[in-house]
């Protein structure tokens, strides 16, 4: 595990990260409030070890800032400061730290605290995940979706760059339930996770939306690309040998495709996906459809 340490003073970052060295995390110093910023933003620690009273921007000042931001305010924070009054740790704890440790520190006072810190750490890691997983395939949830969506959508706000998104939604698979159960139907499911999970980059983020509907986030990719990703979903799903009660089954699933470029909003790409899917829907099933910005143009034809 990862412990950010933010000080001004060289000595501070010396000693804390000597007092650390036998809890077996890998220790990161920065030595202001904007550098320990960057770090955190970059690094994503699990602990924070930030001192309270540095120039320019205070110990106040970071945690502040950090808990305004959607990626790194469940991170937990630990005060240190030479100052014990009653009203600075209030007013730490209030801003959302989970601890306050006096200069000079006690080695294991401190190694204690951190133990402590990144026990919780590690258990609300466990619950966020729990709470994101589908249970029945494994995948991400719809609200995994929803957040890795809003994450990659505020990486190109902030930095450019290009998202795709796939819909992906199983034909007839009310069928499937109907002619051989709904236990029939749920392996159905969870064998369509996992193709999708082994075709995906590693980069990319599979999720089962709801029912028999998946969707697959794609970081810096464009339209062509996902499709033909999608293709190779498609293709593999028409390999799978699944059987029932003795009877041979077949799931295909229609694509609908969207890339950021033209989108206004997460949303707007969410709807494009979802309209071309429609289209996959309507043009026979068992296909992949695109939605392109109007001023792009198709470098290879799609199934």
């Amino acid at each position: 595990m990862k412990v950010l340490i933010v000080d001004d003073s060289p000595d501070a970052l010396a000693i804390a990260k000597v007092r650390l060295a036998e809890e077996h995390v890998e220790v990161l110093c920065a030595d202001s409030g904007p550098a320990g910023l960057a770090a955190a933003e970059q690094e994503s620690p699990d602990l924070i070890l930030l001192d309270l009273d540095m120039p320019g921007m205070s110990g106040y000042d970071v945690c502040r800032t950090l808990k305004q931001n959607a990626e790194l305010c469940m991170i937990p924070v630990i005060f240190l400061s030479g100052v014990e009054g009653t009203d600075e740790k209030v007013k730490a704890l209030d801003l959302g730290a989970v601890d306050f440790v006096a200069k000079p520190f006690d080695a294991f006072e401190l190694r204690a605290r951190v133990r402590a810190a990144l026990r919780t750490k590690r258990l609300q890691d466990l619950l966020v995940r729990f709470a994101q997983i589908d249970p029945l395939t494994e995948l991400g949830n719809r609200r995994a979706l929803a957040e890795r969506l809003g994450q990659e959508w505020a990486r190109i706000e902030r930095h450019g760059g290009s998202l795709a998104f796939i819909m992906a939604d199983v034909d007839d698979f009310k069928r499937i339930n109907d002619a051989h159960g709904h236990h029939v139907g749920d392996q159905v499911l969870r064998e369509i996770a996992k193709l999708f999970a082994g075709v995906c980059r590693e980069s990319d983020f599979p999720a089962r939306q709801g029912g028999d509907e998946f969707a697959i986030v794609c970081p810096e990719e464009h339209a062509d690309g996902a499709a033909r990703l999608a293709e190779r979903c498609r293709h593999d799903m028409a390999e799978l040998r699944l059987t029932a009660g003795g009877e041979a089954l077949r799931p295909t699933a229609s694509f609908g495709v969207a890339d950021s470029t033209g989108a206004t909003s997460e949303e707007d790409l969410i709807r494009r996906a979802d309209e071309a899917l429609y289209r996959a829907k309507h043009a026979g099933r068992n296909r992949v459809e695109v939605d392109r910005a109007p001023d792009t143009v198709p470098t290879e034809q799609q199934a």
